[in-house]
């Protein structure tokens, strides 16, 4: 049995039909679906255990606050961090990236240097302008070349003494590119800057060691890896997360507060104000849990198979442009293309007439649009529920466009 053939019946919105016709699912880079167990898992936390965390004497209080913790314990093994004060609830990657850039600004001085690439999603990239603007700093992008690389010989030309931050996505949600973070840490830390990865994109489809990567920080979402919506994890390294001041002030991140002045709380928790994604932190450890049980290599051989076929069948249509990578040993789960003479927005449309959801615009990375010499382009991204058919389905659609006009 194939490993989509384990999965698939543990995904209810699978038995939809769309337009009369089963559904394909093949956006899970914007979002995946869920799984029972992830869904069961959330339910049962509101049917049975609900209550605000960290604060209660209560029965219900200590039920839910030993949940999410354990929710803490599940992502620190799965992602291999080496302490669970490492882990940081927050509510999504974005929310993530931008706690760290507010926190790491009040170090930035004016002519310091952020350096990002031009492949970023707006989440890593956006945080970055702001806080240059406002320290006044320096903002430099590492260029894109070829068929989706970033051009390693130009980012050490733009790594220097004034370099304070590293920024870059470990794996492009547009190319599919797995950028080499090992690499990109080992020249970043030799200038003095720390590193931030966004893993939003790895994840969820390969086997990812924090400690092993050595970056300081690395961010990523729930509702992308089988989890729900509104939950996301910072993993920061203790030596650099206890150097920060918080980036937000309120409840839960303080141990004694006076009128004038207060004491932080120990981590992780001085970096979670207020109450946190219950819920969701509770489902995330349940997507955590799915997908360990699946196993992570298995997930990214089923996946590479996958984006093998995607390319190979793309390849013979030769109205289609495909953009990233051609090798899939080298290339996450998403492919990109184009299709010659139609918008992207318009062929997503005729393709959701055949129960076909693929993303289609700019991705959130409009500068690599640019870069690419396109408006925009078609993404098709894949889970571990996704079968080598629905590849197929995909491939005949594209070819009976024509048709369908």
């Amino acid at each position: 049995m194939t490993l989509a053939e384990r999965c698939r019946a543990d995904f209810p919105i699978l038995e939809r039909r769309i337009n009369g016709n089963p559904l394909v699912y093949l956006d899970s880079a914007a979002s995946s679906q869920k799984p029972r167990q992830v869904i069961d898992a959330v339910r049962r936390y509101y049917e049975t255990t609900h209550a605000n965390v960290h604060r209660s004497i209560h029965t219900l209080g200590e039920e839910a606050t030993a949940l999410l913790e354990a929710s803490r314990d599940k992502v620190r093994a799965f992602i291999g961090a080496a302490e669970r004060e490492e882990i940081i609830f927050t509510r999504g990657t974005t929310e993530a990236i931008n706690l760290v850039a507010q926190a790491i600004g009040r170090t930035i001085k004016p002519g310091d240097e952020v350096v990002v690439t031009e492949m970023e999603h707006h989440s890593n990239l956006i945080p970055w302008q702001m806080l240059c603007r406002d320290r006044g700093a320096v903002l430099k992008a590492v260029p894109v070349i070829g068929d989706g690389f970033l051009d390693l010989e130009a980012f050490s030309r733009l790594l220097s003494s004034r370099t304070r931050v590293v920024a870059v996505a470990h794996v492009s949600n547009v190319l599919g590119t797995i950028n080499p973070v090992g690499e990109i840490v080992k020249r970043s830390r030799a200038a003095g800057a720390l590193v931030l990865v966004d893993g939003a994109q790895a994840v969820p489809h390969m086997p990812v060691n924090v400690e092993g990567l050595g970056a300081d920080f690395y961010a990523f979402s729930g509702h992308k890896m089988l989890g729900p919506t509104g939950v996301g994890v910072l993993y920061g390294r203790r030596a650099v997360l206890e150097t920060l001041e918080p980036a937000w002030g309120g409840g839960e991140m303080i141990k004694e507060v006076w009128i004038d002045h207060a004491q932080w709380n120990d981590l992780p928790w001085r970096f979670e104000p207020g109450t946190p994604p219950i819920a969701p932190i509770v489902g995330l450890g349940a997507a955590v849990e799915y997908l360990s049980g699946v196993g992570m290599e298995a997930v990214a051989s089923h996946e590479q198979a996958l984006c093998r076929l995607t390319l190979d069948l793309l390849a013979k249509n030769g109205d289609v442009t495909i953009y990233g990578p051609r090798n899939p040993e080298i290339k996450g789960a998403v492919v990109a293309f184009n299709v010659r003479g139609l918008h992207p927005h318009d062929v997503a449309h005729l393709l959701d007439q055949e129960g076909i959801a693929v993303r289609a615009g700019h991705h959130c990375a409009m500068p690599l649009m640019r870069r690419l010499g396109v408006v925009g382009t078609l993404r098709a991204s894949f889970s571990v529920h996704t079968t080598p058919a629905e590849i197929e389905h995909l491939a005949r659609s594209l070819s009976n466009l024509n048709l369908m006009l």
